[in-house]
Order: structure tokens, then C-alpha cells, then sequence
């Protein structure tokens, strides 16, 4: 089956380890262990409970427990017998999700327009969506914060109409909208970041009608206000001991030079451009990249102006005016929070395209409403500053960005764009092929967190999917403050190795000096993918 063609990669690790009610202090450092010693957090079993889930993934982790305690009860439904079935299951949860958020999207665009077309088009945009598809195929929790973010939204449309119409809000729909939020933060952290994109969004509109409040309109407000912040704050502590730990070092930005300061940008820009559009630009063929990205960039450079065009009408147009300066206030408020996080506090939200959930929905919002809109106009144009006008009929149009949409989510599907980050499926037959006769085999690394159990735990499924008959083994050297440590315990492990071997350094991030033990570094296998940088050494 599809959903499991792709190799899973650490975080994906994470979640089934975690679901299982397991955590990866079991795995041994320091010494070589067997394939079968790493990959014992995948093994299921009966006994586990809820309870097993939320202690493991507190103490391990720094991702709040809601989803993965879901994906327990959801995986314990499922027989697991081998690796495939525990893929299998650990993608099927987000996959459906993700196809759930497909009729979500379209009754967030009826709420919020009173269009159906604005629905229809809003339901086609992410299912076409190469980035939706992407977060559909991981064994991650990200679908279910886009569907709860489409439940926010959808309450927050409901409540502005009801704020227009100068009638209190409905206390069924405060309690649900407070009720959403509270799931919503227990699944990310980050939901945080689309209450406060709402709060943003609600702030001028709330000032417009600042003369017409009534008492209990305020009452109401403020309850929904404090309640969801209430929610948020219960997390504050947990999330204050994961922040500036070893699992969230790869988005901390503590100074930039030149260029660099430019990078989040640019990173935010890759991201929307691949809301819409993907062509094969992780391709191994080097022509075929250049011509996706030409492509690519030709066609955002073709689209854009016709949908600023159409989102000028919608924002001036007193039918859609409220409805689009609210999502759109609220898209703009988030990726303000977004490069206000990450010039300011140093931590780059924009490295993870994945964080983009925060206000995903609302920028599928938008783009469903502006092609219902150009669906309806005869001519559009196109044009950037003096250069020549391109002119076609808004359905043609449309019906180029869903050819567009299509051939993008069949690049992801077919992984050649939105790739996993580690690639042990093409590290492996190159470590199996350049094995010498008799050689045993010895992957080691430098350890630090569960994030580095995950990358050998990668090379390991690889190893039993292919089925390779003398399966490596393992070492996991701790590094701590002395940078020296990793280096003894690898020299401590290769005096009780037989020889020959094959020694694999894998993300092995210190100096190692092996002389000593007759091991001498073969330059002419080069095996780094991506995700894994690697020396070989012979050991004889």
C-alpha cells in the first residue's frame, strides 16, 4: 500500500514508539547491541495503557499527549504483526484525518462566504494541496491540528456574524469553540499561535463595533478569550521544560550574518509556494529539477496577480468585505507572530514548513474564495509592472491550477517533492554493497536524544525490509559535556569486535582518531543521503 512505500523517518519513530507506550530508555548506550535491542520500542504490546503513554512521551518528549494517546487506542485496533502492519496503521490515522479536513474545508467556506462555489473550490484546494498531502503521509499529528484549526476558524466565522448582527454569542457555540481550542493546544503547542492570530484578526473588527457592545456581548467574548487562554496556560509549565532542550535545538537561531537574515523569508516563500504547487524538484535527474522549478516559479509568478486582483474585489465588495478582511487579518497576524518569533526570540519557526499549520486553513480559505471568484469572470489578466499581458477566461484558469494541484500531489505521492528527511532506503544497498567478504558490520553514531535512536532506527528498518542477511549491529555512543567520551566508547567497542569490519560513522559528530585499532578510512565509498552523513572505515 502506498502508505508505506516511504521509509519513516525519526519523528515518525517517535510517534509509534510513544503510541506503543514505550519510550527509547531502553534502548542501550554505549555498547553494541543487535538490530532487534534497537528496534524493541516498536514491539507491541497488550498490556500498555493510556496512562503508559502520557508518562513515556512527559518524560522523553516535549510534544503534549492528546494525539498520541489516540493513536494508542487507535493502533491497538490493528493486529501489527510485522513492520509494515505498524506503518500501516501509524499513517492510516493521519491519512483519514487528513481526508476529513476535505469536507471540513468546504463547510469552513460555506460558513464563511455563504458560497458554495467558495466551498467547493475551498474543499478542491486542499485536496489538491501538494503541502496537505505531505503532512497526510506522515505518522504525525499535524492533520488533526489542521482539521481542530478548521473547527477554530469555523467557530470564529460563526461568532463574527453573530458580532455583526449585534447579538450575544450563543453559549453552545462558546462553549464548543472554547472546547476546540483546549483539544487543539493538547494536540500542539502551537495551536497557541492561531488563537493568537484570531485574537489579532478580531481586534479591529471588535473596535469598528466598539460603540454598539451590549454587556452580555462583552461577557461572552471575554469568557471565550479567557477560557482558551486558560487551556493554553495548563500546558505552560510542560512546555517551559521541553523549550531550549537538545529536541528543540535545530530551531534555535541565536545569530545571523548577511544573507541569513534573509533566509526566514525565503523560507516562508518556499512554503506558500508549495500550498499550491510542487513539481518534481527533488527529482534525481538535474534537468528534470530545473525545469520543475522554472515551471513552478513561472506559474506562481502567472497565478499571483490574478489572485491579489480577485482578493482586492472580495476585500472592497460589502458581500465578502467582513469574511475576507477577517481571514485575511488572520493569516497576516500569524505569519507576523511567525518572523516576530524567530527575528526576536531567535527560534525560527520558518525552518519546519510543517508549523504552517498554524494558518494553513486560512490561506486555503482565501484561495478557495478568489477562484470562485475568477471561476465567474470571463477575462483575467495577468500582468507584472510594463511587461506583456496575459489574458484568459477565469474558468481556464481555474482549471489550470487544479491540473496544477493534480500534478503536484501525484510529486508528493510519488516522492519527488516533500521527501522524507532521511533516506536510509538509498544508505542501505550502498552499505550492502560496499561490505567486504566476511566483513561484519558496525553502524555507530553520536547520541544525544531519542532524535538519534530514530535515524538508527531508520537503517534498521531499512536493513529487515530488504531483507539483508547479515544484519548489522549498533552503537550509540552518549555525548556529553566531555567530547572525548564518544570516541573512547567506540574504541572501547572495537577491541571486542571480530575481524574484518565494516565500521560505519553515521552522523558521528566528533573527532575519532582509530589508528589504534587498525581501522583505516576508505575514501573512495562515499554513502551520504540525506539525513545521514557517513564515513567508512575497514577495520582489519
Amino acid at each position: 500500500m502506498a502508505l508505506t512505500a516511504k521509509s519513516p523517518w525519526t519523528d515518525e519513530f517517535s510517534t509509534m514508539a510513544f503510541s506503543l507506550g514505550h519510550g527509547f530508555t531502553s534502548v542501550p548506550l554505549d555498547r553494541v547491541i543487535s538490530l532487534s535491542a534497537l528496534m524493541q520500542p516498536l514491539q507491541s504490546d497488550p498490556a500498555t495503557q493510556a496512562s503508559d503513554v502520557v508518562t513515556r512521551l512527559l518524560s522523553e518528549s516535549n510534544h503534549p499527549p492528546l494525539y498520541f494517546v489516540l493513536a494508542h487506542w487507535w493502533m491497538q485496533a490493528f493486529p501489527l504483526k510485522d513492520q509494515d502492519g505498524l506503518l500501516m496503521a501509524a499513517r492510516l490515522l493521519p491519512a483519514l484525518l487528513g481526508a476529513l479536513s476535505i469536507p471540513a474545508m468546504f463547510g469552513l467556506g460555506w460558513l464563511a462566504f455563504r458560497s458554495r462555489l467558495v466551498a467547493l473550490f475551498c474543499a478542491m484546494a486542499i485536496a489538491l494541496s501538494p503541502y496537505a498531502i505531505f503532512l497526510a503521509q506522515e505518522a504525525r499529528h499535524y492533520t488533526l491540528s489542521i482539521l481542530l484549526a478548521i473547527a477554530s476558524l469555523a467557530c470564529l466565522a460563526s461568532a463574527v456574524r453573530h458580532l455583526y448582527r449585534h447579538q450575544p454569542l450563543p453559549l453552545t457555540l462558546a462553549g464548543v469553540w472554547v472546547a476546540i481550542n483546549w483539544i487543539g493546544i493538547a494536540t500542539h503547542y502551537f495551536f497557541s499561535l492561531t488563537l493568537a492570530a484570531q485574537a489579532m484578526a478580531l481586534v479591529p473588527l471588535v473596535w469598528q463595533q466598539r460603540s454598539k457592545w451590549q454587556l452580555l456581548e462583552l461577557q461572552r467574548w471575554l469568557g471565550v478569550a479567557i477560557a482558551s487562554g486558560v487551556g493554553g496556560l495548563i500546558w505552560l509549565p510542560v512546555w517551559r521544560n521541553g523549550l531550549g532542550s537538545e529536541l528543540t535545538a535545530w530551531i534555535a537561531q541565536d545569530s545571523r550574518t548577511g544573507f541569513e537574515w534573509l533566509q526566514p523569508i525565503f523560507q516562508l516563500i518556499a512554503a506558500w509556494l508549495t500550498t499550491i504547487s510542487l513539481l518534481p524538484v527533488e527529482a534525481d535527474n538535474l534537468a528534470v529539477v530545473l525545469v520543475s522549478g522554472t515551471i513552478m516559479i513561472s506559474f506562481f509568478l502567472w497565478l499571483l496577480p490574478m489572485l491579489l486582483g480577485a482578493l482586492k474585489i472580495l476585500w472592497r465588495s460589502p458581500a465578502t468585505q467582513g469574511m475576507t478582511q477577517l481571514f485575511g487579518g488572520f493569516v497576516l497576524s500569524a505569519i507576523a507572530l511567525f518572523l516576530g518569533i524567530t527575528y526576536f526570540f531567535g527560534i525560527d519557526l520558518t525552518r519546519g514548513a510543517r508549523y504552517n499549520f498554524v494558518y494553513f486553513p486560512g490561506v486555503i480559505l482565501l484561495v478557495g474564495a478568489c477562484l470562485a471568484l475568477c471561476w465567474k469572470m470571463p477575462k483575467l489578466t495577468s500582468q507584472w509592472f510594463r511587461l506583456p499581458r496575459c489574458r484568459m477566461s477565469g474558468k481556464l484558469v481555474v482549471i489550470l491550477v487544479g491540473v496544477m494541484g493534480l500534478a503536484s500531489s501525484l510529486t508528493v505521492v510519488g516522492n519527488l517533492g516533500y521527501q522524507k528527511y532521511y533516506r536510509p532506503d538509498l544508505f542501505v544497498p550502498q552499505m550492502v554493497a560496499a561490505r567486504e567478504a566476511d566483513a561484519a558490520i558496525l553502524v555507530a553514531t553520536t547520541h544525544r536524544t531519542h532524535v538519534q535512536v530514530g535515524e538508527m532506527m531508520g537503517i534498521a528498518w531499512e536493513v529487515e525490509r530488504q531483507q539483508v542477511s547479515e544484519p548489522p549491529q549498533f552503537l550509540l555512543a552518549h555525548e556529553i559535556s566531555d567530547p572525548q567520551a564518544p570516541q573512547q566508547v567506540l574504541q572501547d567497542a572495537l577491541t571486542q569486535l571480530p575481524r574484518p569490519l565494516d565500521l560505519w560513522l553515521v552522523n558521528f559528530w566528533v573527532p575519532v582518531e582509530l589508528a589504534s585499532q587498525n581501522c583505516v578510512a576508505d575514501s573512495a565509498i562515499t554513502a551520504s543521503v540525506d539525513g545521514y552523513q557517513t564515513q567508512l572505515y575497514r577495520c582489519r
